[in-house]
């Protein structure tokens, strides 16, 4: 029991449903409904694939590369900032091209960045990795797996909810909520750098 807790809550802060639902719809806000419905539960089924993978060979997967967690923090600090950015000043983190078809439009922004990095995101990812190593038992595995499903359920939840959402704040409102999810955002990214920069500092300086 205090595992699955411990799993949901962690997974449910990293990929923080409330703060990703605002993007989606500002993402999606040019797109008719069946369209960005189908979005959202592409984005989610990204999502989902990655920290699957993640779950079961993803510590595999960065020790064959050589890759290290503080190395993807860092990455994810930098992406996760220009993100916040781009919102801070009420620009979306993607837009559609003269020359892109809504359907094109619509697959590319599910994978990235509503799948990744905005749902499964550094921080999901590393945090996926290292919940899989502290499971115990099978039955563990099951439970991280059962609770990873359940964070994107709510996911997806207020993602079809948030267009009901939207109406009700008005315009005005989907600006003030973008800018102040975008100062979220960029304080979460310095948290990812700071996070990551200072262990490998501290290796090439020993």
């Amino acid at each position: 029991m205090k595992f699955a807790v411990t799993a949901f809550a962690s997974m449910f802060v990293l990929v923080s449903p409330i703060t990703v639902a605002p993007i989606y719809a500002g993402l999606t806000r040019n797109l008719d409904k069946r369209r960005a419905r189908s979005v959202a539960y592409r984005a989610v089924l990204t999502a989902a694939i990655v920290l699957l993978v993640m779950v079961l060979v993803g510590e595999s997967v960065f020790a064959f590369f050589s890759i290290s967690v503080d190395s993807l923090r860092v990455v994810g600090g930098v992406i996760f900032f220009l993100m916040g950015y781009d919102m801070l000043n009420s620009r979306l983190p993607r837009t559609k091209h003269a020359d892109e078809s809504e359907k094109e439009y619509a697959h590319d922004v599910a994978v990235a960045p509503l799948g990744i990095p905005l749902i499964a995101g550094p921080g999901a990812i590393t945090t996926a990795i290292v919940l899989s190593n502290d499971a115990a038992t099978l039955t563990d595995q099951f439970v991280l797996l059962g609770m990873i499903a359940l964070v994107l359920a709510v996911t997806l939840t207020a993602f079809l909810g948030v267009e009901r959402l939207n109406r009700w704040i008005g315009i005005d409102g989907q600006r003030i909520t973008m800018r102040l999810v975008g100062l979220i955002e960029m304080a979460f990214a310095v948290e990812f750098l700071f996070q990551g920069l200072t262990p490998i500092i501290r290796r090439i300086l020993a």
